[in-house]
Order: structure tokens, then C-alpha cells, then sequence
């Protein structure tokens, strides 16, 4: 699952401006901060302004602030209102399933099943828990799929031949 650019940019600005409470900050700012159209983040701002995150001022020495405290502010709602599909696979959608498999197929409510635990994850998270103190890269760790390995991140496997050297010695 991949979220589209319109919902990292709307992060971005909430996070950019949940950093900067104490003043306006601009389109143009925001821009550059992040390298991003202008054009597009004028859609992101209204949107957001539309929803009460966001106030604006227009004008000389105009800009925007957020509005809500950011930790009323949940990543999964804010996920859930910038997202057009969550259909991870066709059956998702009974209007347009065609899959043949559907009356005994399991892999839907694995898929279900996942994207539950992706929301529940984004719903423990506010937007103060993301721009509060310090980064830490690499807090969670993610496991490999069941019966691999990560390679170069464990211990190649002994070997019968291995085992009986070191014992002998």
C-alpha cells in the first residue's frame, strides 16, 4: 500500500505547521521547505482549511496556522480524509468484484485484516506525537516475512560440519 502525494503533503503541512505555532507560515515557505509546487499546496491548504485544521489569512503578511491542538489531531483521520481507495484487492469492492474465488477465498480477510491493523497503528498516533521531541529512526522493528530471513542482518545458519569443529576443539 502506497499513499498518494496529495496525503504526504498534507502531513507535511500539518507537521510543518504544528512545528511553527507561534507565527504564520507561508505557501511559499512550505514550498521550499519541502521542495513542492506551490500550486499543490495551495489545494492542500484549502482542503484542510475547509475541514478546521487550517486558518488562513490572506494578503500582505497573510499565511496559515493550524487551528486544532495537534494532539486532537489522529494520522489515521487525517489518512482516512485524504485517501480515495483503501481496495487492496478487487474483492474489496462487491460493485465491481469479479473474482471467482470470492465465496471461499480467505485472502480477503487477511487483506482486511491488515488494513485494520495499519488504521489501529495510525489511530494511536496523533499529530503531536509526530512533531514533539526528537526523531528516533529505526524505533520499530519489522520482521521478515515468515520463514526468511533478513540478509546480512542475521547469523548464517550452522552447519552440521561447523558444529562437530567446534565441539572438537
Amino acid at each position: 500500500m502506497r499513499l498518494s502525494e496529495y496525503t504526504d503533503y498534507t502531513l507535511r503541512v500539518l507537521m510543518y505547521c504544528a512545528t511553527h505555532r507561534d507565527r504564520l507560515v507561508t505557501i511559499g515557505e512550505l514550498a521550499e521547505q519541502h521542495g513542492l509546487s506551490k500550486n499543490h499546496l495551495m489545494k492542500v491548504v484549502n482542503d484542510l482549511a475547509h475541514r478546521g485544521l487550517l486558518e488562513t489569512t490572506r494578503g500582505r503578511g497573510g499565511g496559515l496556522r493550524l487551528v486544532a491542538e495537534p494532539d486532537t489531531i489522529r494520522i489515521g483521520d487525517v489518512v482516512r480524509a485524504t485517501e480515495t481507495d483503501f481496495r487492496l484487492v478487487e474483492c474489496f469492492d462487491a460493485t465491481t468484484n469479479a473474482c471467482t474465488l470470492s465465496p471461499a477465498c480467505r485472502l480477503k480477510h487477511l487483506f482486511n485484516d491488515a488494513l485494520s491493523g495499519y488504521f489501529k497503528a495510525l489511530d494511536g498516533a496523533t499529530l503531536a506525537d509526530m512533531t514533539h521531541g526528537p526523531a528516533v529512526i529505526g524505533s520499530s522493528t519489522i520482521a521478515p516475512p515468515a520463514g526468511r530471513r533478513l540478509v546480512g542482518r542475521a547469523a548464517a545458519p550452522r552447519t552440521r560440519q561447523s558444529t562437530r569443529a567446534r565441539n572438537n576443539t
